[in-house]
């Protein structure tokens, strides 16, 4: 018998172990998700675990910063295997591992658990065909465009109030100016 964990490589409190229980498990900011993070890259309800089939299944809830397993943004439902990397966003890698228990030990077993149902046929791998959909781990990079678009905004604001000031002192506003009423 197995049982599964997620182990946070990076993000905001790595090496902390997050036991996988139960048939059905929420990822995401909010409290009271099974796997609870705290940190404003993860949506609130970020993705969803399912226990299918002895496996558990991964699939993204439409979050803004994305699910990505080994580094492949999620477009539907994943079977995870042990050793798999999962990315939230940018920042938020989780390393999904098994975790073998003794046989001979004594499990609490749930009723639900007990029930006679088939196992449900794990979908396929789906992922986004977009190769830049991808994000690598590593530090996150920052857009400078919106940086340099703000700097010469700002330059051009100064630029414009120096000649106005300078046609002030001077009085050649008559010179640059001819349609101004008084000229």
């Amino acid at each position: 018998m197995a049982q599964f964990q997620f182990v946070m490589r990076s993000g905001p409190t790595p090496g902390v172990t997050f036991p996988l229980e139960g048939d059905q498990l929420i990822i995401g900011r909010d409290s009271s998700n099974g796997v609870a993070i705290n940190d404003a890259e993860i949506s609130r309800k970020h993705s969803r675990l399912s226990f299918q089939g002895g496996k558990y299944v991964l699939e993204d809830l439409g979050s803004t910063n994305g699910t990505f397993v080994n580094g492949q943004r999620l477009a539907g439902p994943v079977v995870l295997k042990a050793g798999d990397v999962v990315s939230l966003g940018e920042q938020i890698v989780l390393m999904y591992d098994a975790i073998n228990m003794d046989p001979g030990a004594t499990v609490a077993v749930s009723r639900k658990s007990l029930q006679a149902t088939p196992p449900p046929i794990a979908p396929a791998p789906v992922y986004a065909s977009d190769p830049a959909a991808s994000i690598p781990i590593g530090p996150k990079k920052t857009n400078m465009v919106p940086i340099f678009v703000a700097g010469g905004v700002i330059l051009f604001i100064c630029i414009c109030a120096s000649f106005f000031f300078w046609v002030d002192a001077t009085f050649r506003w008559c010179v640059f100016f001819p349609f101004l009423s008084g000229c």
